[in-house]
This record gives structure tokens, sequence and C-alpha cells, in this order.
């Protein structure tokens, strides 16, 4: 069959007339910027256009329950943020539920109401995008999100962290076991030892630079050790390269401290079972 009528088999399928079908096919084929190809078949497409088609086929039928898996995948950039955006503002008028797969974070914290993290088959996180953003329950989530993430003990005004180094935290309720997480765009690298207001300043090694479209991502050995995002004119002035030796420096008003066992939320496993 042909693009339009692929997508309209499916409001066919449902009873609707073949005028009403087509029209319903047309409608979301201008939506998903599909239309130019409507008359084409389905070995005229390239991989990203029949990932569109395959949705569109999928929202035309207004079903009350839609199962989504990796929706988003194989298309390309600026595809993928144009469909992004449309799939959000149809899901935020659907009246159903939704149940969305997706390896992206991204898609996951953009698309969804609620989150569930799966890490080795098991849930270790379940909570609003906002919540898990903030405060993700296993190093895992925090790579997810692209945190820091530190476990380690109260003392005083300080967390002695698990894997070497101590953190001056803000004012908190905490006791025992903790995790902190501290965003990579919040720690200020220096080839300087600081002399700031800052209450956490220590040594560290560059391990590798990676860039990420308008900044690069410092990968540093320390304790504790830590990813930084810094702008590519940074790195050039610092003259950073693989084994140069920096000061990092992060304020306490920066470092998010919780308890280690972030709850999962409701119809997850309990704790002892992760």
């Amino acid at each position: 069959m042909s693009v339009l009528d692929n997508v309209a088999f499916s409001p066919r399928a449902r009873g609707g007339s073949r005028h009403e079908a087509r029209a319903t096919a047309s409608h979301w084929l201008s939506r998903l910027g599909l239309a130019p190809f409507a008359s084409r078949r389905p070995a005229d497409l390239s991989g990203g256009q029949a990932q569109r088609v395959a949705l569109a086929r999928a929202l035309a039928g207004r079903p009350a329950l839609l199962l989504l898996d990796e929706p988003l995948s194989a298309l390309d950039a600026r595809t993928r943020l144009d469909v992004q955006t449309e799939l959000r503002r149809h899901l935020s008028d659907f009246g159903g539920p939704c149940l969305l797969v997706t390896h992206d974070p991204l898609d996951a914290l953009v698309l969804a109401d609620r989150l569930l993290v799966l890490e080795d088959g098991r849930i270790v996180q379940d909570g609003t995008p906002a919540a898990v953003a903030r405060r993700p329950a296993t190093e895992y989530v925090a790579k997810l999100v692209g945190l820091n993430l530190y476990a380690g003990n109260v003392e005083g005004a300080k967390v002695r962290l698990r894997g070497g180094g101590s953190f001056v935290v803000p004012d908190h309720n905490q006791h025992g076991e903790v995790l902190v997480a501290l965003r990579p765009s919040a720690v200020i690298v220096s080839t300087d030892q600081p002399h700031t207001s800052a209450r956490n300043s220590w040594p560290a090694v560059v391990v590798g630079l990676t860039l990420l479209t308008d900044r690069v991502r410092i990968d540093l050995d320390g304790e504790p050790s830590a990813l930084v995002d810094v702008t590519p004119s940074a790195v050039s002035e610092l003259q950073l390269t693989a084994g140069s030796k920096v000061w990092l420096t992060a304020k306490a008003t920066d470092l998010e401290v919780y308890g280690a066992d972030v709850p999962t939320g409701p119809g997850s496993l309990p704790s002892h079972d992760r």
C-alpha cells in the first residue's frame, strides 16, 4: 500500500469509511511532516520515514491506549526534534494511558509524566521526571540524567564520601548514609589552587575530554572524581589535555543532599529487593 493507505488502514479497520480514513491519514501525515510522501511505497522510504509512518498509523486509529516502543528511533536529529515536539503535543491532549519504552533519557524526560527506570531488569527508581532528574537513586540513573552522584556518610556539616574525599554541604536534615548530586556545569575548573568563598575545592587530573555540541565534558580523576562541563574556549584558555593537573571548585549550595534510600514509588520493588 501507499503511505496514505498504510496510515488510513488503522481508522478503516475500526469501521471508518474510506473517505474518513483517508482524511484522518492525511491529517496525521501533515502533522508528522510526511505529506510529500503520501503516494510513496514502503520500499521508497528511509528508515526514519518508515518510523514516522508507523507512528502516524498508530495515532490515526484514535486508540484508547498507546504502547510506544522506541517511537523516535532511526530519526535524524532535526526530524527527531520535530516529531518529539508533535508527539508531546498529542500526548498532552491524549485522554488515555500511554506506555513509552525508550533508551533515550531526553525522550523520557520530555514526554513522560512519570518515569520508571529499569537497571539490570529491576526497578531502581519511580517518580516524576523532575524528581528523578534532581535526585537520582543510583549511579546508573545519575548518568542517564547527566549528574555526578556520590555516596557517603554525614559527619556534622560534611559528607565523608565513600570513594574518598568529602564535601561541605548546605543545611539539611539528613543523617547517616546519604547521596550527593552535583551538576557537571556547577563545577569550576582552574589550573591554580583557588582562593574563593566556595567551601569545596580539591585537586584532580584530566582523564579525557569529549565534545558535546556547544560544550566539552571533562572526565577527571580525583577524590572525588567528577564529570565537568566547560566551554571549548575554556579548554583552550586553560590548555587542558589528558594528564593536565587542575583544581575543582563547587559551592555547597550546588550540592543536592538526600537520603540514600530514595523511594521508588507505588508498585515498585521494595528497597531490600533492589
